[in-house]
């Protein structure tokens, strides 16, 4: 008989049962749809009443070009935004720094002031778009770019919503995009977190994102486990500066990998949510339902697809959605069949989108509220998943939590070893990928394939530094001198920083010269080597 186990190191039984749920309690552990510990999901109807965001990944070469991309897809019936950002971004660096050359604009919307900022949303209404920044270490001046150009439209602040990812923790973890050293970045967090709960109350200042952390390598479990922990550290800091659990907790988000077995993943967010509701409720006191929410873009993981036979991972993308929507996402965002190998096409990008769409509307999926509740098979699998995540979390703990884990490297060393079994797991064909590993075709044909490769115009670069250049001629030298010092000032102390970025920011100082002001005060973080 062939074994069979999930990625989390779950055997599969042959046939599951009534005996396998011996030690579930329904009432306590599986409850009802739209009530603690919402197992079933955050929402009564769900879907009945209202269909999952739909929110592509968008972002690439000028502010221009993005806003176009923008346009095409709600066009087609997106309804909201995921913004990408190019890597000198990420990293706090103007178009014209000598570390950015090479990079601007090829994997992102190059930004360096608030005027590309007010480009890349012209036409775009903020009081009826939601928009997802994909931005971690320059969290805070990207958002208070937005908000800006919020205020240039006349949007209210209570129509403003927006979820800057805002997770350093896991960018320590997984990807890299850290600039300063772990405590002045999650000050940098909660600043953010704290001045949105008090400014633009329906914004989500921090989207907690298993996502990365699962892409760079770790279990299914892990990605949860750590998810969660990341969350408590976040939640437990906000407490510590004074603020109520449930003055922000209702606005925090999360951004989780959806690319395995569909039971598994649909596991992994049933285990998820009642565990965050607990904890929410049980170590922080929240009293308010909706800070016990466990609300989640879930998207498909791109490092699932490859780039032989890419249409398979058009296949591959109708099962993301599907295991999505049975998951409870309260957003979707799906890979693209071409993103193994360049940056998504229009073409590519409209198929992902159709793909949600169809799963939305003609697979069933919808009709009613959690239809896997109950199943033999996936409660047990939840059960039993929900014991893997508590002991990675016990792990943690066990390490000194996240934060001091994050700084020892710990985690990080944990992640790239999980990383190298999978790939040994692959490369033996223990984790069978079709085309790849097994059911492999002609080769030589597949390498005669015709594809469409986004090629990235050394002209995106002139342009981004020609632009920059200009508003540095035409800006008050003055309001932005000003403005930095008081940035610097303020960073020195314990004030929320903020206010005074958004003055940078009004002033068009650039990213890099915002970023700079800080690094002055907080210096650069040290990446830890530690071998697991």
């Amino acid at each position: 008989m062939r074994d069979a186990r999930l990625h989390a190191g779950i055997p599969i039984k042959p046939v599951y049962g009534p005996e396998d749920l011996a030690g579930v309690d329904v009432e306590r552990d599986i409850g009802t749809p739209g009530e603690y510990p919402f197992t079933r999901g955050i929402h009564k109807h769900m879907y009945r009443d209202r269909l999952w965001t739909m929110r592509q990944y968008i972002g690439f070469g000028t502010p221009s070009e993005t806003n176009a991309r923008f346009k095409y897809l709600m066009a087609h019936g997106q309804d909201a935004l995921n913004v990408a950002f190019d890597l000198p971004t990420q990293l706090g660096l103007d178009s014209d720094d000598p570390r950015a050359e090479g990079e601007v604009g090829r994997v992102g919307m190059a930004i360096d002031t608030f005027a590309d900022m007010e480009e890349a949303f012209a036409g775009i209404p903020l009081d009826r778009v939601s928009v997802s920044l994909t931005i971690n270490s320059m969290a805070a001046p990207i958002t208070a770019m937005f908000f800006a150009v919020a205020e240039q439209q006349g949007t209210s602040r209570d129509r403003v919503v927006t979820t800057p990812q805002n997770d350093i923790l896991k960018e320590f973890v997984a990807r890299g995009t850290w600039v300063y050293p772990v405590d002045p970045s999650l000050r940098l967090v909660g600043d953010l977190i704290e001045y949105s709960a008090r400014h633009y109350p329906r914004s989500n200042p921090v989207s907690v994102c298993g996502y990365h952390i699962r892409e760079a390598g770790c279990t299914t479990a892990q990605e949860m486990a750590y998810g969660l922990a990341i969350a408590a550290a976040y939640v437990d800091m906000m407490v510590r500066r004074g603020m109520d659990v449930d003055d922000f907790a209702p606005r925090v988000s999360f951004n989780f990998t959806c690319w395995g077995k569909i039971f598994e993943e649909v596991a992994k967010f049933r285990a998820g949510r009642r565990l965050y509701a607990r904890m929410l409720r049980e170590r922080f006191g929240a009293k308010n339902p909706k800070s016990c929410m466990f609300r989640s873009l879930i998207g498909g993981g791109g490092s699932s697809f490859v780039p032989e036979e890419p249409e398979n991972n058009i296949v591959r993308g109708a099962y993301i959605a599907l295991a999505a929507a049975l998951s409870g996402a309260q957003t979707m965002a799906l890979p693209t069949y071409d993103e193994a190998y360049t940056i998504p096409s229009a073409k590519a990008q409209l198929i992902a989108l159709r793909t949600m769409q169809i799963c939305a509307e003609e697979s069933g999926a919808t009709d009613t509220v959690d239809p896997l509740a109950g199943s033999y098979y996936v409660e047990a699998i939840t059960a039993e998943m929900e014991k893997k995540i508590v002991a990675e979390m016990a792990e943690v703990e066990r390490m000194g939590g996240i934060v001091e884990a994050v700084k020892a490297g710990a985690i990080q060393a944990e992640v790239a070893r999980q990383a190298y079994l999978f790939e040994r797991k692959l490369a033996s064909g223990e984790i069978p990928k079709v085309g790849v590993n097994c059911y492999v075709g002609d080769q030589r044909a597949a390498a005669d394939q015709e594809v469409e490769l986004y090629s990235c115009d050394p002209k995106v670069s002139a342009a981004q530094v020609a632009k920059l250049e200009k508003i540095r001629r035409e800006r008050d030298h003055g309001a932005v001198d000003a403005s930095l010092a008081r940035l610097r000032d303020a960073a020195r102390g314990t004030e929320n920083l903020m206010p005074p970025i958004m003055d940078a920011v009004r002033a068009y100082a650039t990213l890099g010269e915002i970023a700079r002001a800080m690094k002055d005060v907080f210096g650069e973080h040290k990446e830890p080597v530690k071998f697991a």
